[in-house]
């Protein structure tokens, strides 16, 4: 009979082919926590330590896990999942949390899958709070957790790699942990324009209408991507008004606030700026020193303080690449099998650490010159020729050109679409100006400083 083997031999094979299938990422995040519990009635008994781990391995791998047992022994009829305890699964109102993703007309010709899948790691819980990002931290557990909507849209922006999306996963898998009733879906803007060419296409936007307009939460990520895009921008805007009519939750990031948005209607600058608009500045020594102290504590290698030092010291552009770096000197321990000391940490990582000894972004140098000169983000891309503005953007594209490694047109493009030849107009001027105003050269200098250290 079953029930008188021992499991442990099956359960081990079991789990070798989810780790082949999955791969090691999902494996981890969701496979590899799962305890055998036992056998009875003939079906395996499977035990998760959270509740919404449990609904989520029974909705998204209930059906293989209970394939690869039968493979193993014939007699088993399935698998139920429990909560570490003993509650058994709900696969049925979970189910409501995964039809976030399809949310409202299903078997529509802009198809089902309008949703982007969330990211196990991106939640609250691994979201490291410090000065830069904590007003967009508590907005968005404001968020996640009020039981009506607090401000309409939540407008999240900053750089690259600081935190937006992952505020934004932590927010959705929040709502759907503690309220699976409500309709999530988040998505990129080039998906939500994608699917709207697609519904344009199969002449469908009547499905694709109800599909975005017929959820509780709507999340938006880099909006800026539909600016100049006049058809898409049209429906988002509907879809924004239609959603916020019925109080219901809208949530935006972009890579700048509502009103520096190049290209973006005004209407759409005023909606966007409707509700609360939180900054995430660029990160400090000490912010990054604890993502990175937070990082290293989940690699199975052990990570000198000197080494994490070090790299918060030495790359400051983005997290995402402060976690690469740390991935690739683990990956390095394992596979060489040496420890890391802060010797071989510069041979694995000398690209990264050349690269951000003198990378400056020509959005660094724009909002720097900016606060300088006391005039709005805005007035870099804008058309006015007034000194008091036009003095400042040439004094910009002088230091993109001697900052970056960006060709003339492509500078040209960051300032408001700008042909080449206005950018050698200002630099040749800059030059100029520098010797023969000396007090003009200090703040040139001055800047450069600012920008290179």
């Amino acid at each position: 009979m079953v029930m008188d083997k021992s499991l442990s031999a099956e359960w081990t094979r079991i789990r070798g082919r989810l780790r082949a299938e999955y791969g090691e990422a999902a494996y981890r995040s969701w496979l590899k926590p799962l305890t055998l519990c036992g056998y009875s009635d003939n079906r395996v008994k499977l035990s998760a330590p959270t509740r919404f781990m449990r609904d989520w391995v029974d909705s998204q791998y209930g059906d293989r896990l209970s394939r690869l047992w039968k493979g193993e022994i014939e007699e088993i009829e399935g698998v139920d999942l429990i909560l570490e305890g003993g509650m058994p699964s709900a696969p049925a109102a979970f189910q409501v949390q995964v039809a976030a993703k399809t949310a409202a007309g299903a078997g529509s010709g802009a198809g089902n899958d309008i949703g982007a899948p969330l990211d196990p790691r991106f939640t609250f819980a691994n979201f490291i709070v410090g000065k830069p990002n904590e007003l967009a931290f508590a907005a968005a557990r404001r968020v996640a957790e009020a039981s009506a909507v607090p401000f309409n849209p939540l407008f999240l922006y900053g750089g690259v790699g600081l935190g937006k999306t992952h505020l934004m996963h932590a927010i959705a898998w929040q709502i759907r942990e503690t309220r699976p009733d409500r309709r999530v879906i988040y998505l990129s803007a080039e998906k939500f324009m994608y699917q709207f060419i697609r519904a344009l296409r199969y002449k469908d936007t009547m499905a694709f209408k109800e599909q975005f307009r017929s959820v509780d939460v709507l999340m938006i990520d880099d909006v800026q991507f539909i600016a100049g895009k006049d058809n898409t921008q049209e429906e988002f805007f509907h879809t924004f008004n239609a959603l916020v009519d019925q109080n219901h939750q809208v949530i935006i990031s972009a890579d700048k606030s509502p009103n520096d948005l190049e290209g973006m209607e005004e209407r759409m600058k005023s909606r966007l700026g409707w509700g609360l608009v939180a900054d995430i500045h660029p990160t400090t020594y000490e912010l990054r020193l604890g993502i990175m102290q937070a990082k290293a504590e989940q690699l199975e290698v052990p990570i000198p303080q000197k080494v994490l030092e070090f790299l918060a010291h030495k790359i400051t552009s983005n997290i995402r690449e402060l976690e690469g770096a740390l991935n690739r000197i683990g990956a390095y321990a394992k596979l060489v099998g040496r420890p890391v000391t802060l010797e071989n940490t510069q041979d694995v990582l000398h690209d990264i650490l050349r690269a951000n000894d003198r990378r400056v972004t020509i959005e660094e140098i724009q909002k720097r010159v900016a606060e300088h000169y006391n005039i709005r983000l805005s007035e870099m891309y804008s058309a006015r020729r007034a000194r008091a503005v036009a003095r400042p953007r040439q004094v910009a594209m002088y230091l993109a050109k001697q900052l970056t490694a960006r060709s003339l047109p492509e500078i040209g493009r960051k300032f408001g679409g700008r042909d080449h030849t206005t950018v050698m107009h200002a630099v040749r001027k800059v030059d100029e100006l520098r010797s023969t105003d000396r007090g003009f050269a200090e703040d040139i200098e001055l800047l450069r400083r600012m920008l290179e250290n």
